[in-house]
């Protein structure tokens, strides 16, 4: 009896088991991307990572909620391409109330499979902007006709791929013509209006969405279940110092740490945290527009505060230091407002770095200027008594030894006190103390 009970225990379990699995797997899941910030390499991998996933779980949907000022262009065309030849149906959502999708945002979001915003939000001005070693460049006509023209064309054929307006399209790009959520629905920019992420859902159910292959998929997305997929910690992180303002403050604490360690070999912390930043900001600003006149600018700034303690200039080179790092900050980074550093915080940082500096310059002048506590320099300007009479030459007494002395004025008698003017060699040079 007892074998027998197990027998059908273990046959409950399975079954209760198996009947759960097909539960599961009868419930229709959504996996859910959330973007806000600018488009750059970091979130082209968070974004083919959630498709990908999203392929591999048989989601019935991915939906990427989006609020972007927009960013690079390569970076766009990656994540566009990622929507398109996604074997999964891709909703673009331009989300929360108060979100748009600007410039690189209106080409992500006409790729998608479907369309839609959240009430009170923007999509538009997508006219390419040329970057150049001082920002935003001005190109010749020529050239300009012809980064305009791939532009217009290439949201042409998204718009088109998903019967979207492609004339409305075209002057996001060539006019940076922009409109409401409302406006957009209204021109068949997008496909649906819906106040939240549930009503979204609601609105897809039974929305019939065309793939890349030409098969028709009909999204069942009734009781579907959210799955939020998060940036990875790495990514989070890599995201994050990926902002301009975050890749500065890197850039400024390398320079610092590792400055403080050659001011002050030993220390070890402040070179291990000058080394750990001056990493993290290569890879800042290996995937934002950097200006390198910008990042040289910054360089020359810190040679001169260098030069500014090894030499005595007076506050020049200091000056000049303050001069090229407020300019190598303004322009560090190409591409406009997108990739614009906080005025203030040049401001703080610079009045940081300044202070810093003038502290280690003060300390160095008054080592300079302080009398050595060691070796015969030592010696000058302390008062030592007479052993032997000086006629000029006799003995003296000093910390507990003779030495052979001279007076430089008269004759000077044993026991009197005399200060030590200079050192040569083994013999001392005094006078008689007033």
């Amino acid at each position: 009896m007892p074998r027998i009970m197990r027998i059908l225990l273990l046959l409950g379990l399975l079954t209760f088991a198996s009947t759960a699995i097909e539960a599961q797997a009868a419930t229709p899941r959504i996996d859910v991307l959330q973007v806000k910030g600018t488009i750059n390499p970091v979130l082209v991998d968070y974004i083919e990572n959630g498709i990908n996933h999203a392929e591999e779980t048989n989601a019935v949907a991915c939906i990427i909620q989006l609020d972007t000022p927009g960013g690079l262009d390569t970076s766009m065309r990656d994540i566009v391409q990622s929507i398109v030849n996604a074997r999964v149906p891709v909703v673009v959502y331009v989300s929360p109330s108060g979100a748009r999708a600007a410039s690189a945002g209106v080409f992500i979001t006409m790729a998608a499979h479907v369309a839609a915003m959240a009430p009170n939000t923007a999509i538009g001005a997508a006219h390419p902007v040329a970057i150049g070693a001082e920002g935003e460049a001005q190109m010749s006509e020529t050239m300009e006709e012809k980064i305009v023209n791939d532009a217009a064309a290439y949201i042409r054929s998204i718009a088109e791929a998903h019967g979207r307006n492609m004339e409305w399209a075209e002057k996001a790009v060539r006019e940076s013509v922009s409109a409401t959520e409302q406006e957009a629905l209204e021109l068949n920019v997008i496909d649906m209006v819906a106040p939240d992420l549930n009503a979204l859902i609601s609105h897809l159910d039974g929305w019939q969405v065309t793939m890349l292959d030409g098969s028709v998929v009909s999204l069942q997305t009734q009781g579907a279940t959210i799955n939020y997929f998060e940036m990875s910690v790495i990514e989070d992180f890599l995201y994050a110092i990926a902002d301009p303002n975050i890749a500065y403050i890197l850039l400024s604490l390398a320079m610092l740490g590792i400055m403080a360690e050659i001011f002050n070999p030993g220390l070890i912390f402040p070179g291990i945290v000058g080394g750990i930043s001056l990493l993290l900001a290569f890879y800042s600003l290996g995937v934002l527009p950097v200006n390198y006149a910008g990042v040289l600018l910054i360089v020359l700034a810190f040679g001169l505060f260098i030069a500014e303690v090894l030499t005595t200039s007076f506050g020049l080179f200091t000056a000049g230091g303050i001069t090229s790092l407020v300019i190598g900050s303004l322009i560090l980074f190409k591409g406009g407002p997108l990739f614009q550093i906080d005025p203030w915080l040049v401001g703080t940082i610079t009045i940081c770095i300044a202070s810093f500096f003038a502290f280690v310059v003060q300390r160095v002048i008054r080592a300079h200027r302080s009398q050595a506590s060691t070796g015969r320099e030592e010696l000058v300007g302390k008062t030592a008594v007479v052993k032997e009479a000086l006629e000029p030459e006799g003995t003296i007494f000093f910390k507990g030894e003779r030495w052979k002395a001279v007076s430089e004025k008269g004759r000077i008698k044993p026991r009197d006190e005399v200060i030590i003017t200079r050192v040569d060699g083994l013999k001392l040079y005094v006078i008689k103390k007033q």
